[in-house]
């Protein structure tokens, strides 16, 4: 076989960095009591220069003592509930997850891009008691109160701060079975537009960082960047907290911003870091580019099935690999890896199963493909959700959790994603369901049918086309696509709008009355003359 899988085969588990949350955030305590283990800062104030605030190991579990107090003796808490947070990447969000973690509680982290509806639609399905928010969407937060369970309370970010500095906290009493405690519960849209929440325990998250940390070689004098929101299982899962897992440090930044990521690199002398396509596109436009000093990365990871090439090969023309991990919201989500020894040989591909995880690619009916056939991908692994909230099963009866993606397996066991059999779009890094926006636009009163697909795009990975038919009763003269625009505005997430329109006399169907995508997609890259 040419070019065997990079990892140990067979691939086992490797050792879990603790046996519960409580005692990995002691190991950190231990390895950085005084030194910096999470620093933070908002580019937005000083792109230039922004300033960084440290926490200490010691002051990390310092203040996740504290949080859990106010959190149990001022608001209930308790073990079970839902806690949710509403705002940019913040030390809060770590403090917040440990220290429910501490309580045998559930975090709830909130994707700030969405809509007020959408955000209002995951607070009814999973009814969290606390919803914490930061002062940049402190008023959107305060309409969603109503929507949090039994007694809502509405907990601003300041108040923890607060809290950790009253250095009032509270001992852990982790149960037996702690591994099987649900912990982080994050929302991904299905293809009928409805959210769901991936149920992760503490077990998965432990062996996710476990994954993780092996795969990327992670050390305890490593400096991880982080730039992509927490919110998702890449920003938090894919190196951020199998950093902390080390006992590295961490650099979180509010948001991302290239002049600072740049900046950063350069002056903080980060070791890793991930981004994801339009990122990396933002970061190779910048002016400071060529100048900036990339020696101390030893690598980029890219979360994305699909990299476009013109940011990986000006990385590696600078001398830093750019490896790719493929994985799902539900798979936790490192599950297929491309590291930096096979970055530049198998580029466009992202790799090999990571150790602990089984991957199968199946045929519609579920049987396993022949090599070198597109099937989809089945992943079965310890970091794998069981379940979707509150209790829908995630995986099959062998535990094998069918992912919609299509792939091909090489004859050295590489895969290689090939397309989305749900027809998700991926832009700028976010998963984009069209059937959610198609079941939106349909209901103005001047649409009669539309589809919606993803189309090619350099700076976005794809960017998202809206087909439409319209009714009589539409404009007949003047520009009709504001109006559909406006409509979305307050429904539906910005980056989910489509970015181009066109409009049709009907759409392409099959004799079932299904819509020919494909034909679509081909009328749009040869429109007619």
């Amino acid at each position: 076989m040419l070019n065997p899988s990079p990892y140990p085969v067979p691939s086992p588990l490797p050792p879990l960095p603790a046996d519960s949350f409580d005692s990995l955030l002691k190991k950190v305590a231990e390895r950085r009591p005084d030194a910096p283990a999470l620093s933070w800062c908002d580019p937005a104030a000083d792109p230039q220069a922004p300033a960084w605030t440290h926490l200490s190991g010691h002051q990390l579990q310092q203040r996740v003592g504290a949080v859990a107090a106010l959190l149990k003796d001022q608001h209930g808490v308790q073990p079970g509930d839902r806690v949710a947070w509403l705002g940019l990447n913040h030390p809060g969000q770590i403090i917040l997850l440990f220290a429910l973690a501490r309580l045998e509680a559930v975090f709830v982290p909130l994707n700030h891009r969405l809509s007020p509806q959408e955000w209002a639609a995951v607070m009814d399905d999973c009814t969290p008691t606390v919803l914490v928010c930061d002062e940049a969407l402190q008023a959107a937060a305060g309409d969603l109160v109503p929507h949090c369970r039994m007694a809502p309370t509405l907990l601003a970010s300041q108040a923890l701060e607060d809290a950790a500095d009253a250095q009032v906290g509270i001992d852990a009493a982790p149960t037996a079975g702690v591994l099987q405690t649900p912990l982080l519960l994050v929302y991904t849209s299905g293809t009928t537009g409805r959210p769901k929440g991936a149920v992760h325990t503490q077990g998965n998250l432990l062996s996710n960082m476990a994954i993780a940390a092996q795969v990327q070689g992670m050390k305890p004098d490593d400096v991880v960047a982080t730039v992509l929101p927490l919110f998702h299982v890449g920003g938090l899962c894919i190196q951020t907290l199998p950093a902390l897992a080390v006992g590295a440090q961490v650099l979180l930044f509010a948001r991302f911003d290239p002049g600072a990521t740049l900046r950063c690199i350069e002056t903080q002398r980060p070791t890793l870091t991930l981004q994801v396509p339009a990122t990396l596109q933002a970061l190779i436009a910048h002016p400071r580019w060529a100048e900036t000093d990339l020696s101390n990365l030893r690598a980029v990871w890219a979360g994305s099935s699909l990299l476009p090439p013109q940011p990986v090969l000006a990385f590696q023309a600078r001398g830093v690999p750019v490896c790719n991990v493929y994985g799902s919201t539900e798979t936790g989500p490192f599950s297929i890896a491309l590291p930096p020894t096979h970055a530049l040989s198998h580029g466009g591909s992202c790799g090999w199963p990571a150790p602990g995880v089984e991957v199968s690619l199946r045929t519609p009916q579920g049987a396993q493909v022949t090599p070198g056939e597109v099937g989809e991908i089945w992943v079965r692994a310890p970091n794998v959700v069981a379940r979707y909230w509150p209790d829908q099963p995630a995986c099959d009866a062998e535990g094998f959790f069918h992912s919609g993606d299509l792939a091909q397996q090489a004859p050295d066991g590489c895969h290689t994603v090939v397309g989305r059999a749900k027809d998700m779009i991926i832009s700028g890094g976010e998963n984009i369901y069209p059937a959610e926006i198609e079941n939106l636009l349909v209901q103005h009163p001047w649409v009669s049918e539309c589809a919606v697909v993803g189309m090619p795009d350099a700076r976005w990975g794809e960017t998202v086309v809206a087909v439409v038919v319209l009714t009589a009763d539409a404009a007949q003269d003047g520009p009709w696509e504001p109006h559909l625009q406006a409509f979305l505005d307050g429904r539906l997430a910005r980056y989910k709008w489509p970015r181009r329109w066109h409009r049709v006399a009907s759409l392409p169907r099959t004799a079932l009355g299904k819509v020919q995508k494909a034909a679509l997609k081909s009328l749009l890259d040869d429109p007619p003359a």
